[in-house]
């Protein structure tokens, strides 16, 4: 009786511990994607300020689709070696209109000429989502956005997850 009440706890216990990491996480949804520069200004960033527009695009059916608004803080770090750093906020819309978040981001990059912001040779980035900034379906949303630069093609793709 005792080593079947042992066995039992023992059990137990192990679905506890491998149950943790998923009751941590908060039932996340993993997203990824691809963005692009939005060069036919078909967000039209001048109508709500921003420096530049993303066009974003679902690679899965949990990624985002829709304009990612970007605002450049006043003081980018450009070093000699080409390194790169510029912070800023953001505004995620969603393409078909049912929300929208805001993020603070961190983009480090090199150049090969950091003066003129040409010859990128790797970039990457991190967006975490302002707590209480989410509307619509993405009202009381939590997560990150991660950025890699494809210096080949131009497109930056992302990863990430969302909470609700």
């Amino acid at each position: 009786m005792i080593r079947r009440l042992t066995v039992l706890v023992a059990a137990t216990l192990l679905a506890l511990i491998l149950a943790a990491p998923a009751a941590l996480a908060g039932g996340a949804t993993q997203i990824s994607g691809v963005a692009f520069f939005d060069v036919a200004d078909t967000c039209d960033s001048a109508s709500v300020g921003a420096d530049y527009a993303l066009l974003m695009t679902e690679e899965t059916t949990e990624g985002l689709d829709g304009c990612l608004y970007t605002f450049v803080d006043d003081d980018p770090r450009k070093s000699p070696s080409g390194t790169y750093l510029e912070t800023g906020t953001e505004l995620f819309v969603a393409s078909d209109g049912s929300g929208t978040f805001e993020t603070t981001y961190r983009f480090e990059a090199k150049y090969e000429d950091v003066a003129n912001l040409s010859g990128e040779i790797f970039g990457r980035c991190q967006h975490p989502i302002v707590k209480g900034s989410g509307t619509g379906v993405f009202e009381g949303v939590t997560g990150i956005l991660l950025f890699k630069d494809d210096v080949e093609t131009g497109e930056f793709f992302y990863r990430g997850h969302l909470r609700y």
